[in-house]
């Protein structure tokens, strides 16, 4: 550790928000992953941008991580800042039909004030296990509903330190992208457009699509989600199921046998198990049928 680095970084943060060290098995939903070099919990855009900054400054690797939804961090850690924008930045306000959030803010917290406001078109977005920052870089999407439905403005960090909003027509978004990924932007806040809406109807809705996740998806293993995008034409779960791969294992990871397009963590999966699984069913999948599908989780580190 960099002690000067690390003294810098408390300037900018208090000194319980930057950790020296910090295992990222705890801030992932796969709950794997060795140490950060340093982890920072940022409280606002500003505090984002000089935490940054000073990244820049001392030629220093950073990473932007919500709820680690999406994330398989390497047994060896990364070497760099990790910059949480979860909690600490979760704040939300409801105005007529429209909801604005801060990028931390789970989509599931968002989706219970639009249906206590009993505002419609968000039901989608319930049950999706992220934060509102990642929701607009890869435009999540579930049950026929993305991101792009609802957005209306996306106020992002640019890679000169800038802070710019952008509306809907600027984002570019599509399948699992947007122009903020493409750029390199930083997502911190977003103001999502809703319609009014019957309340029994919106949590008749909802209730509906948490029953499908819980009958169908393996919400009591630690995952990542889908862990595959979607072949064009096909479905990943499908692929995997015909090639034979239901409850196929590699050490402490395997294929759901719930949900074959989910790998989950048995309880003693290393991240190199779950990367040499995710590997072994592509390859299998790709040798039976020619399909090469790509995974939609993030790797960090070395692998």
């Amino acid at each position: 550790m960099n002690q000067d680095f690390y003294n810098a970084l408390k300037d900018v943060l208090t000194e319980d928000k930057v950790l020296a060290d910090e295992p990222m098995k705890n801030h992932t939903t796969f709950r794997v992953g060795g140490a950060a070099d340093y982890y920072t919990v940022p409280e606002s855009k500003e505090e984002v941008r000089d935490i940054i900054r000073l990244c820049r400054q001392w030629d220093v690797p950073f990473y932007i991580i919500g709820n680690g939804s999406n994330l398989l961090v390497s047994d060896k850690g990364y070497r760099g800042v990790m910059i949480q924008i979860y909690r600490d930045m979760s704040e939300i306000t409801v105005e007529g039909h429209t909801v604005r959030a801060q990028a931390g803010a789970l989509l599931s917290s968002i989706a219970a004030r639009a249906l206590s406001a009993g505002l419609t078109g968000f039901e989608f977005a319930a049950g999706i296990p992220g934060t509102l920052g990642g929701a607009c870089v890869m435009n999540a999407g579930a049950y026929g509903g993305e991101m792009k439905d609802v957005l209306r403005y996306v106020t992002v960090l640019t890679e000169d330190g800038a802070f710019l909003t952008l509306h809907r027509d600027e984002l570019e978004l599509g399948y699992r992208t947007s122009v903020i990924a493409r750029k390199g932007y930083i997502a911190l806040e977003a103001e999502i457009e809703l319609k009014e809406g019957s309340k029994d109807e919106i949590k008749a809705r909802m209730d509906e699509l948490k029953e499908k996740r819980v009958t169908k998806q393996p919400l009591e293993y630690p995952s990542a989600g889908s862990t595959f995008k979607r072949p064009e034409g096909y479905f990943a779960g499908k692929l995997i199921e015909d090639a034979g791969l239901r409850g196929f294992r590699v050490g402490g990871a395997q294929v759901s046998e719930k949900h074959c397009g989910f790998v989950i963590n048995r309880g003693s999966a290393t991240a190199a198990d779950i990367m040499a699984l995710i590997t072994e069913v592509a390859d299998r999948v790709e040798r039976q049928t020619g399909v090469r599908m790509e995974p939609e989780v993030k790797r960090l580190g070395e692998f």
